[in-house]
């Protein structure tokens, strides 16, 4: 048996012949795709202002650390004791620890709230969409 059409068959009277079940609204069908980009467009706009944000903060964060360090520098080195050099080397150290786990939770708590918006963008564009297409089987069927 071969898998070659019979030489008798023509593929336009094939396609023309052919039913197709009932298409959809083609007009609602290019809505939806322009509302579902609008959303991509939206989220991906979330997530860009949400970016740049971390990178603004984080350059503040390192401006700060840089000038925090040079104070804790320049009071280390003023201290002629070297039990008070320790331990203001230890204060300084816990300060600049402490610090660092707030800066870090602070550019975490940014991020995830820019992921939470623009994934609220996305989610609710879906569910509209689910709906879109109940609406348009209901009309079909």
């Amino acid at each position: 048996m071969s898998d070659r059409p019979p030489s008798d068959f023509d593929p336009a009277r094939f396609f023309a012949e052919m039913r197709l079940p009932g298409l959809p609204d083609m007009e609602a069908l290019a809505a939806a795709q322009r509302r579902n980009l609008e959303a991509l467009s939206a989220a991906n706009r979330v997530a860009l202002e949400g970016a740049q944000a971390v990178a603004k903060r984080h350059a503040e964060i390192l401006q700060q650390s840089m000038s925090e360090m040079t104070d804790a520098m320049r009071s280390v080195a003023g201290e002629a004791d070297p039990q008070g050099k320790a331990a203001k080397q230890a204060e300084v150290l816990k300060a600049t620890y402490e610090r660092a786990v707030s800066n870090m939770k602070e550019l975490a708590d940014l991020i995830q709230r820019s992921n939470t918006e623009a994934l609220s963008l996305l989610n609710r564009r879906f569910t509209e969409a689910m709906d879109e297409v109940r609406s348009l089987v209901a009309k079909k069927g």
